[in-house]
């Protein structure tokens, strides 16, 4: 009879590490991989999500690089790519901040964090009544003698989409927040007292303490934050659905797939997307291996 202390201690480390590794590979590939395998098989397919699936080989695909309807909906993402870098540096300013010794830092840590930790769909309704006409920004703006400042912020093309990004800037500011924060402490004190004996001023431990050592977590979060710009969803879905020039281009993956049934064209294009986004990756992490 098999007995497992009969095993030496690899193999039965082997064994431990397997059994333990089945149920999460089990899932990852059941939610994971099987899941964007039929994606791309889709994507080759004109499929309407019930008929059967007609093969049309790169059919989709030429639509979606030949047709502008498809892929001009990509500059709505140049405000969320220039809404992260303002992500950034506020989050890089108040962590900064926060890491050295003011009053009341554990209180401003938890106001800074917390609309992280709240449901998009919140958020989202919250905005709503934030900008919307005679609404909180309206009120205040009223109340600061700045009435010419107010509009449509929700209904003008114009600026719609910068409303929605700064709503993003919001949402996600306090995830960076807390990165560098954690980061930041995580540099040894001596360091700052020998910076201190020496006659550095604040400025000088951020440029050249601070920022040296967390330029690694600075390209982490840069990485994260462009894909999450390419692949804004959450909030102009909840906000405005699309209207009035706020269409970024996985709504309009989710609104071809299932609003007008054409699953095999969506399919094409959050591919498109998945390798946008592995492109984007890709560069940076080569650019910032030269730079380093």
């Amino acid at each position: 009879m098999f007995k497992f202390s009969n095993l030496s201690y690899d193999a039965q480390r082997r064994v431990i590490i397997i059994l333990f590794s089945l149920v999460p590979v089990a899932l990852l590939i059941t939610f994971a991989y099987l899941p964007v395998a039929n994606m791309f098989y889709y994507s080759f397919t004109d499929w309407n999500g019930f008929s059967d699936k007609e093969l049309v080989g790169l059919e989709n695909y030429v639509t979606i690089f030949t047709d502008p309807e498809y892929f001009v909906v990509f500059k709505v993402s140049l405000y969320y790519f220039v809404a992260t870098f303002v992500q950034m540096g506020v989050a890089l300013y108040f962590a900064t901040i926060l890491s050295f010794n003011v009053r009341m830092k554990n209180f401003f840590k938890g106001v800074l964090f917390f609309p992280y930790l709240l449901n998009g769909v919140a958020i989202g309704f919250m905005f709503l009544f934030f900008f919307r006409p005679e609404g909180t920004l309206d009120t205040v703006l009223n109340a600061i003698g700045l009435t010419g400042l107010i509009t449509q912020w929700l209904g003008n093309p114009d600026i719609i989409n910068i409303s929605l990004a700064g709503t993003s800037v919001w949402r996600y500011m306090g995830f960076n927040f807390i990165i560098f924060l954690g980061a930041i402490s995580s540099i040894p004190k001596e360091v700052y007292e020998a910076a201190e004996i020496d006659g550095a001023n604040r400025w000088h431990q951020f440029r050249y303490i601070i920022l040296p050592s967390i330029r690694r977590i600075i390209e982490l979060n840069l990485i994260l934050a462009i894909s999450g710009a390419l692949s804004a969803f959450e909030i102009p879905y909840i906000m405005t659905g699309g209207s009035n020039g706020s269409k970024t281009f996985v709504i309009q993956t989710v609104d071809i797939a299932f609003k007008y049934g054409k699953v095999g064209l969506g399919s094409a294009m959050a591919v498109v997307l998945l390798f946008i986004v592995i492109i984007v990756t890709v560069l940076q992490k080569v650019i910032f291996k030269e730079r380093g």
